[in-house]
């Protein structure tokens, strides 16, 4: 199986084939998506994309974890984290696929 990156670069040229703007456009257009979605999660929105997923930024407390060299116990920080959670219709998609052996 090859392993494949979907790029922001592979993003605009597949808006540029499939809307037909321009690539300029279709970068900007894919830039100015990506930006709405991080600003929407930096400020602690959740953010769904109909037949998608939605992704959601959870708070992390702080806790004791342990280095796995040393055993020695260290504090790990409070933070942001994450989380994407695939729609049932992308679930599905990706085990038809899976399934078949077909990308179509």
């Amino acid at each position: 199986m090859t392993e494949n990156t979907v790029t922001r670069a592979a993003l605009a040229e597949a808006v540029y084939q499939e809307v037909g703007l321009s690539r300029n456009d279709s970068a900007q257009l894919v830039d100015v998506i990506l930006e709405e979605i991080s600003q929407a999660l930096i400020n602690g929105d959740m953010v769904k994309l109909s037949s998608f997923g939605s992704f959601q930024r959870r708070s992390k407390a702080e806790r004791m974890g342990r280095n796995p060299k040393t055993g020695e116990e260290v504090p790990i920080t409070p933070r942001h984290v994450l989380v994407f959670r695939a729609s049932h219709v992308l679930k599905d998609k990706v085990n038809r696929v899976h399934k078949t052996g077909s990308s179509s």
